[in-house]
């Protein structure tokens, strides 16, 4: 993959969004830095006696494939180019002639077929695409920091969470349906969405919410072309932002953030497109919930609750382990790696008798987390790595690993 270097905008000024008054054109007056365009893509037991009150993209890239929305497209030089999973299927006859099931399109969506790009939502908008994990159910709103902490919700809380978190899981191994696809870019890319949150000043779990509807995207679709990785990327960044944030940026601000590589057009599409392939089930739980959770029953101090989020972010980086894990393995383990890093401590019995997790459950994943905290400086992408050197997140990057895990 080939970097090359543009300029792009500084970080901004007040602590929420840019208000609407202020004019895209204005913000990129203001953007000075240089840009990275992508190629193709014991303190604790103390805490623990009462209730803790502890709880940006300064690269912007761009995919160089700078063609139309066609990232699941059918040419006619293939018999077989287009495979949505459980969803619709297009099959291309001897003759050139696509073959599809007569119930599929209405007389109005028959019509709307003279462009690709209307084929293209329609063949993402087939009812009949369902599966165990996507099976149409109303979206409770998420749990508050504040109603986490209520002691007499937090069993049918997590109870509700461990339900929906297998619901609504990514597919382990799905990049082996998109050839042009490698980690390397996904990592790439996830890289890049840290960014993106740190420079609009986006909360974390609008980050970790991105990630999930990306993976769940990827696995539920087939032959993505690598040039529409980060049209994919952004899309779902924007929809987490809408869904998470008070003030989500502008679409404007998101077109930019990708260089203009892409449309207003090809990204609005893309959103629809998304939301309906992940039939509309935006309220996925996420690792953040669960530790919010587990300190709730199990206060620790501030310290180990950034060290904790920090581990649990490095987990984005790699499908291959942490796919393999639920969130709530993901965080059980986050929280023994800070616990243990600080000071020794191992995984509370209450949470053992909260979540009936034990501590040879949480190893294997914890163990794979170990390996990728010890390795986080060395590797090449530093995002996460730089967000927690910050004092806001009390400098819990720069604290040293420890070299093994004794307990286990």
């Amino acid at each position: 993959m080939n970097f090359s270097t543009n300029n792009h905008c500084s970080g901004r000024t007040g602590k929420e969004n840019i208000p609407p008054s202020i004019k895209p054109d204005a913000l990129q007056v203001q953007r000075g830095k240089p840009r990275t365009v992508l190629g193709v893509l014991s303190e604790n037991e103390q805490r623990g006696r009462s209730h803790s009150q502890g709880s940006q993209f300064s690269k912007h890239s761009s995919i160089s494939d700078s063609s139309q929305l066609t990232f699941l497209s059918c040419p006619s030089s293939s018999s077989f180019d287009v495979y949505i999973e459980e969803a619709c299927e297009v099959v291309l006859a001897a003759s050139g002639q696509e073959v599809v099931s007569d119930s599929y399109y209405q007389d109005a969506e028959t019509a709307a077929m003279k462009n690709e790009d209307a084929r293209l939502l329609l063949e993402l908008s087939s009812s009949s695409y369902q599966d165990d994990s996507m099976q149409y159910e109303y979206d409770r709103s998420l749990m508050s920091e504040e109603v986490l902490c209520l002691s007499q919700y937090a069993p049918d809380i997590h109870r509700h969470l461990r339900e929906s978190e297998m619901r609504l899981r990514p597919r382990f191994g799905y990049l082996s349906k998109h050839p042009e696809i490698t980690n390397g870019m996904r990592v790439i890319l996830v890289d890049w969405l840290v960014e993106v949150v740190q420079e609009y000043e986006l909360r974390s779990e609008t980050l970790l919410l991105a990630v999930n509807y990306l993976d769940r995207f990827l696995s539920h679709t087939a032959y993505v072309k690598r040039g529409k990785l980060q049209l994919v990327g952004t899309a779902a960044l924007m929809i987490a932002a809408k869904y998470e944030e008070i003030s989500p940026p502008e679409l404007s601000e998101f077109v930019y953030t990708t260089d203009s590589t892409y449309t207003k057009k090809q990204l609005v599409r893309t959103e629809s497109i998304f939301l309906q392939m992940l039939a509309y089930r935006m309220a996925a739980p996420t690792v953040n919930q669960f530790l919010q959770l587990y300190m709730s029953i199990q206060p620790v101090c501030v310290t180990s609750v950034n060290l904790a989020k920090y581990v649990a972010e490095l987990s984005l980086l790699e499908i291959d382990p942490f796919l393999k894990y639920s969130q709530s393995i993901v965080a059980a383990a986050a929280y023994c790696l800070a616990i243990y890093t600080i000071n020794r401590s191992l995984w509370p019995d209450s949470l053992h008798s909260f979540t009936g997790y034990n501590i040879d459950e949480i190893a294997p994943c914890l163990n794979e987390l170990h390996k990728l905290y010890m390795n986080a400086e060395s590797r090449p992408q530093q995002a996460i790595r730089d967000k927690y050197k910050s004092s806001k997140y009390c400098h819990v990057s720069l604290i040293t690993p420890p070299a093994v895990l004794r307990f286990i």
